[in-house]
């Protein structure tokens, strides 16, 4: 039988993960790939503390080039994360021959087009099913599965914290800041949950998404990002009474020779199948031509739901390498040399449907100078609801538009904010939800 040796470089959770499952279900494996994957080494610069799991005497190092050197490996897994050394590890794999494995979705998102030229340059693979909702297997599916399809649109909730604090917010009326102590105190916010809830860690898997949607480069500077730190419980309650849950949403949407992508707080229907993903639950909901919609639902990130995603792509390279083949399937979907570019969109084009809060003066004739300024810019209002107070003389109005174009939006809420009737920030969100679209004014 033959042998497909993997070096690992870095022990942290994930990488932990990784390697029980490759000490502990090799009998699995070989009888299901007809080959054994043997852990030959692992690299990391803390090589004493206890990881809950047996590794072989000889196997522990802290020096990861002597993997990359090393000649009888054939497969490097990356696990350390963040820009370097990854990237200058990963380079230096691909070019001393071995095909690499990794779960960095930031590093992808930020210099994906370098590593997967060196890849190609190379003749190896690089595989990152990892990288982009843990367990659930959308990279295979969009790049093998679905092959087929043009991509109508793909929308995601791909941040388990993000979603964990909206989910608490509506069910129990907490505030942004109560919620988020409570999911740093369960482990599910990092200390510095940053790139969680301002949307970056989103932002860096929709840009992964979006090339292996539309052909185009990962681009982290072309996507719109908002992050869900400002959001009032009483947005998310009035959002509520509307028929609507609050989610970060990530979306890429098929513009003809433009592609939309961002990430952002957005209003969805109660029946929407994505608004019943709750907790720190991930959903990809993929809509092509050919099989129409598909929902691929499970958990996002985590030890062994990640481990799994990367062992499957360590199994896919070892089946590559024992049929003597490299680059079979194009990294991001797409042959560069036929591949048609798309441009991504800039936000002010947009069109879609917004919910708008704006606190104003308790008095005749206010309502009616805010519908002037929005007909003034080609905004039609679906609904108009009027709350009870939040402070003195101030009531909040909430709104729902027609689709109206972003840059309109912006230009109508900088005029309203100015109003001397208007008091404090306006709110806006945007919302996702067809049978308002159909609707006309």
């Amino acid at each position: 039988m033959d042998n497909i040796r993997v070096g690992l470089i870095g022990l942290g959770t994930i990488g932990a993960g990784v390697a029980k499952t490759l000490l502990e279900n090799t009998a699995l494996l070989e009888e299901r790939l007809g080959f054994s994957l043997t852990l030959t080494a692992i690299a990391d610069l803390d090589i004493t503390t206890d990881r809950g799991i047996t590794i072989p005497d000889g196997m522990l190092t802290t020096d990861a080039r002597s993997l990359i050197n090393n000649p009888d490996i054939d497969i490097i897994v990356e696990l350390i994360g963040g820009t370097e050394p990854a990237k200058t590890f990963i380079l230096e794999a691909l070019k001393s021959g071995k095909h690499v494995v990794t779960a960095n979705k930031a590093l992808l998102a930020s210099h994906g087009k370098e590593l997967f030229d060196a890849a190609q340059t190379y003749g190896k693979d690089l595989y990152y099913e990892a990288a982009v909702g843990g367990g659930i297997p959308i990279i295979k599916a969009l790049r093998e599965s679905l092959v087929a399809n043009n991509y109508t649109f793909i929308y995601g909730i791909l941040n388990g914290t993000c979603n964990y604090i909206l989910t608490e917010m509506t069910e129990k009326g907490s505030s942004f800041k109560e919620t988020l102590k409570e999911a740093m105190d369960l482990g599910y916010a990092e200390a510095d949950p940053t790139l969680d809830v301002e949307g970056i860690d989103a932002a860096h898997k929709l840009a992964v998404i979006t090339s292996l949607a539309y052909g185009v480069p990962p681009e982290m500077d072309k996507i719109y990002v908002e992050g869900i730190s400002k959001i009032d419980r009483l947005d998310v309650t009035y959002a509520r009474e509307l028929g609507y849950k609050v989610k970060l949403l990530a979306l890429t949407i098929d513009r003809g020779d433009q592609v939309e992508a961002r990430v952002h707080p957005t209003l969805l229907p109660f029946n929407y199948l994505l608004s019943k993903v709750d907790g720190v639950f991930n959903a990809f909901y993929v809509r092509g031509d050919i099989v129409d919609s598909t929902l691929f639902y499970g958990r996002g990130a985590g030890m062994m739901p990640t481990a799994s995603a990367v062992v499957s792509d360590i199994a896919d390279i070892g089946r590559n390498i024992r049929a003597g083949i490299a680059g079979r399937i194009p990294h991001l979907g797409y042959r560069k040399d036929l591949a048609k570019p798309k441009k991504y969109m800039d936000i002010d084009d947009i069109c879609t449907n917004y919910y708008l809060r704006i606190n104003v003066a308790d008095k005749p004739g206010v309502l009616a100078k805010i519908a002037g300024i929005l007909g003034e810019r080609d905004i039609s209002i679906v609904s108009v609801i009027q709350k009870a107070p939040q402070e003195k003389g101030f009531v909040p109005i909430v709104m729902l538009t027609h689709e109206a174009r972003e840059s309109n939006i912006r230009s109508a809420i900088r005029e309203i904010e100015s109003l001397e009737e208007v008091g404090g920030s306006s709110v806006v969100m945007r919302v996702e939800d067809k049978d308002l679209k159909n609707k006309r004014s």
